[in-house]
């Protein structure tokens, strides 16, 4: 079969396994989300008291970059075994994973309840949570990509990236409704937990629908194959081995991808809790109804950025969001800095729409850089590890910057280096748009593969 003409699956089958990838990744990405809007609104008050407002903060941001931190972790060992048993088991053990420990924070004690060990356990629970999503991500977005054929995969593959607005909607909608209807004393008392405990009823319903799909029939091909050289005698390398051997390239291009999509989302979604609360004078609930309404717009075009990357390529659309990103700063924090609801919310909509010209196509775009029995290990690792760099600082290095400067000019100076890397990094990538991700990666093939992506 030519290069970029792999078999789509039978047409009432997508759809399903899109479902199930969608609904898997809202709820894993609500999960992480509700603890870094929890983090700025609360936890630095419960774990962490007695603090300077804004050192508490920090602290509280601190534990959320814990979570990043094991991200790699996850990518490392869900990418491992997603290449050796298959995507769909791991995701099952991923979303388990996220949801038991979201639910467990729901029920912790406080600082003063416990003292010194709330915010350790805290922290042992993100770590649990990084770990998960470290592992989420990839499988999510390649049994999308693996079960697609390659002229829409753009598009289906973007679906799963959606998740993290959905689970930003779903989030912030639960916390904002929370914040209107309940006090400042209830919230803070027993309110946040309400969406932390949430979780089990969203995780039941995800692993119902995320058991009820297919293995993806790329990896069962590329499986066969393994085990056929196996028995022949033919040793195989770890995946990890093989990507850092074929693919080390690709992986630098996916990390330096990553910065300017991974900094400027958690500055625009999580730090501007602090920001415009802090230094703009806007409510709670003002901050998390703009954070709502540019996460619903930022759903709605993702997949219309994922089918232009079908058209013109991976590549010019990712590069029109992270350009788009580092003009956009300066006008953000200039609008945010008014405390005017609408302003807020333009701010906070135009900056997440680019956002999604850089995450949409990214799914497909990790996905075809790597071959299939290396794919999961790959994507992962590039995505995640790149997540410690970037996403994981974002929030605390754009607070100490708020904190020592007392000015929002050092965090878009911030953004904006961050996009230059990513320009960098993606400008030296290669198309990727007509790979044939049947390929089995055994050397000659995934060299071939590459190259006809490039030339096409």
């Amino acid at each position: 079969m030519a290069p970029g003409t792999t078999a789509p699956p039978p047409s009432a089958s997508l759809p399903r396994i899109v479902a199930a990838s969608l609904i898997g990744t809202t709820i894993e990405w609500y999960d992480f989300f509700l603890y870094g809007s929890a983090a700025a609104l609360v936890f630095n008050k419960l774990f962490f008291p007695g603090s300077d407002p804004l050192v508490g903060t920090l602290l509280s941001f601190l534990t959320y970059a814990v979570g990043f931190a094991a991200r790699p972790l996850g990518a490392l060992v869900f990418g491992h075994y997603g290449d050796r048993l298959g995507r769909k088991r791991l995701l099952v053990l991923s979303l388990l994973l996220m949801g038991g420990a979201t639910f467990a924070i729901g029920l912790l004690p406080t600082h003063a309840t416990v003292g010194g060990a709330a915010p350790v356990l805290l922290t042992l629970l993100r770590l649990v949570q990084g770990f998960a999503l470290g592992g989420e991500w990839g499988g999510a977005v390649l049994l999308v990509s693996e079960h697609g054929d390659a002229r829409r995969r753009g598009f289906w593959a973007s679906w799963p990236q959606t998740g993290a607005p959905a689970g930003q909607l779903l989030a912030t909608g639960v916390l904002s409704l929370l914040t209107a209807v309940l006090s400042d004393d209830a919230f803070v008392s027993w309110g946040w937990r309400i969406p932390f405990l949430l979780s089990g009823v969203l995780v039941a319903v995800g692993l119902w629908v995320r058991l009820s799909v297919d293995e993806s029939p790329v990896f069962r091909e590329a499986l066969a194959r393994s085990e056929a050289r196996r028995s022949a005698g033919t040793p195989e390398q770890p995946p990890l081995v093989s990507v850092l051997r074929h693919h080390w390239r690709d992986v630098l291009v996916a990390m330096g991808a990553r910065m300017a999509e991974n900094i400027s989302y958690y500055v625009i979604t999580a730090f501007i809790l602090v920001y415009a609360t802090t230094s703009a004078d806007v409510s709670k609930q003002t901050a998390l109804n703009s954070v709502l309404i540019g996460s619903a717009v930022h759903f709605a075009v993702i997949p219309a950025w994922g089918a232009l990357s079908d058209r013109v390529g991976r590549r010019p659309v990712y590069l029109l969001g992270a350009v788009g990103i580092g003009l956009w700063m300066f006008p953000f924090f200039a609008l945010v800095d008014t405390g005017r609801f609408g302003y807020l919310v333009l701010a906070v909509t135009v900056g997440l729409v680019l956002h999604g010209a850089m995450y949409a196509p990214q799914a497909a775009f990790f996905a075809e850089m790597f071959a299939t029995r290396m794919r999961y290990s790959g994507a992962s690792v590039g995505a995640q590890f790149a997540s410690v760099a970037a996403g994981a600082p974002a929030p605390l290095i754009a607070t100490a910057l708020l904190s020592d400067y007392g000015s929002s000019t050092p965090i878009a100076l911030y953004v904006i280096a961050a996009c230059l890397l990513t320009l960098v990094a993606v400008a030296a990538a290669k198309e990727t748009r007509r790979r044939d991700l049947a390929d089995d990666g055994t050397g000659t093939d995934a060299a071939s593969s590459r190259a006809d992506a490039h030339t096409g």
